[in-house]
């Protein structure tokens, strides 16, 4: 395996994306310590992103209202705008790709670069000119934190070091150096049980780590995984592996005034003809469909009741919305009825891709599916060609706040069709 002799890569984060976003696009935010909520009207949620201004107040990302209110009663509340985000995740990477190409890009707030010759001999310049851009190009109050190193991996960790609107540059040379004296959350692919399962087998900080060999690592964690992590940290060319999807699903906590069954019901239903447009627009089928649902009485803080339908590698929304009935009839026999639904979610699991999928004249294209198939294909239609949900099966009421299936989210980039 190749270990390379300088930087090669650029890792780039950008600060508190949703919460600077929002202050860019709404000037009375800024210089603020802004908190993005879910929904507005009530106090039993969580802050889900927040300013530098807050950070430095000591509120954190998924942090529960009431307690980011105590450490910070100035905090300004500004309701999710998922669709802002994308726009400006879009528009950022444009701005990006005209300094330097996105190898690959890794949440909708992280990318990675491969730096070529001159931007190995000039770091500091590649990343104030990225600055500089993004400043100009979308605005001042979107800043990022940029980390080099030999691979992603450590650019990576490199990113963190300097926030907000930071440089670290890690050069072979100074390695491990600027790693020992890390604590073991900063390290991307340990986190708390990994932890302890390191603890347990006497290795209690950076230095005993990087002390171990690779086949320790992966015994440690069980797979290959830990192998791969030993080569990054010790500045090994290692690029991730190509993950394979497993599911197409969408969650949501439910405002207030629809925790109950027939709401809750309703939200899942259109949380699922998302999922399923995902799904076909990616090619793909699903055989099961989950659905899960988290519940609060007085007498209990929150559990949770799940369930699955077995589909026949079926993608069209009467066959999921079938099997969808199917579980909530479920639910209602085993959910005493004055229980709270405060979150939903649904997800279509087992896929098969379209190109793979084999005909089964019994089960899955009788007459009757494959007209299914064909409804659902024009409702696609002519919802692509308008722009929105022109057709759906059933009622299409989004609940207050909209946003359903196109909702914040860190790791996934939402596209302008989730929104219609």
């Amino acid at each position: 395996m190749r270990k390379p002799e300088t930087i090669e890569r650029l890792y780039l984060d950008f600060d508190g994306f949703f919460a600077s976003v929002e202050q860019q696009a709404r000037p009375g935010l800024r210089g603020k310590p802004v908190g993005i909520v879910p929904f507005d009207g009530t106090v039993h949620t969580v802050v889900i992103a927040c300013s530098k201004e807050a950070k430095a107040r000591g509120v954190k990302n998924v942090m529960k209202l009431s307690d980011a209110k105590k450490v910070c009663p100035e905090l300004v509340l500004q309701c999710q705008s998922p669709d802002l985000y994308r726009r400006a995740h879009n528009a950022l990477l444009a701005e990006i790709n005209s300094v330097i190409p996105v190898e690959a890009v890794k949440s909708i707030d992280e990318l990675c670069c491969k730096l070529d010759p001159k931007d190995i001999a000039d770091p500091i310049g590649l990343s104030k000119k990225l600055k500089a851009v993004i400043a100009e190009g979308v605005g001042p109050f979107i800043t990022c934190s940029i980390g080099f190193g030999a691979n992603r991996h450590l650019a990576k960790i490199a990113c963190k070091m300097d926030k907000p609107n930071g440089t670290t540059i890690w050069h072979p040379h100074m390695m491990p150096g600027p790693m020992l004296d890390l604590p073991f959350d900063d390290i991307p692919g340990i986190g708390g049980r990994m932890e302890q399962r390191l603890n347990h087998a006497g290795i209690y900080n950076m230095k005993d780590l990087l002390a171990t060999e690779p086949k320790q690592m992966r015994k440690l964690w069980r797979s290959v995984t830990g192998e791969r992590l030993w080569y990054a940290l010790h500045g090994y060319d290692v690029m991730a592996q190509k993950s394979e999807r497993g599911m197409f699903g969408h969650g949501r906590v439910l405002p207030p005034e629809l925790r109950n069954f027939k709401d809750a019901r309703d939200c899942t239903r259109l949380l699922l003809v998302k999922a399923a447009r995902r799904m076909r627009r990616e090619g793909f089928y699903a055989s099961s469909l989950y659905m899960w649902v988290s519940l609060r009485n007085r007498s209990i803080k929150e559990r949770g009741w799940s369930s699955h339908h077995k589909l026949h590698m079926a993608n069209d929304d009467q066959a999921c919305l079938t099997a969808l009935d199917a579980l909530w009839a479920k639910a209602k026999a085993k959910i005493p009825s004055h229980y709270k639904i405060v979150r939903v979610g649904v997800t279509l699991g087992d896929l098969t891709n379209a190109s793979t999928r084999q005909l089964d004249m019994l089960i899955n294209d009788d007459p009757q599916r494959q007209r299914w198939e064909c409804v659902t294909n024009a409702m696609d239609s002519l919802n692509t060609r308008y722009g929105k949900s022109l057709v759906t099966m059933g009622p299409w009421k989004l609940p207050p706040g909209g946003n359903l299936g196109g909702k914040i989210s860190f790791t996934r980039i939402p596209r302008a069709e989730d929104f219609w």
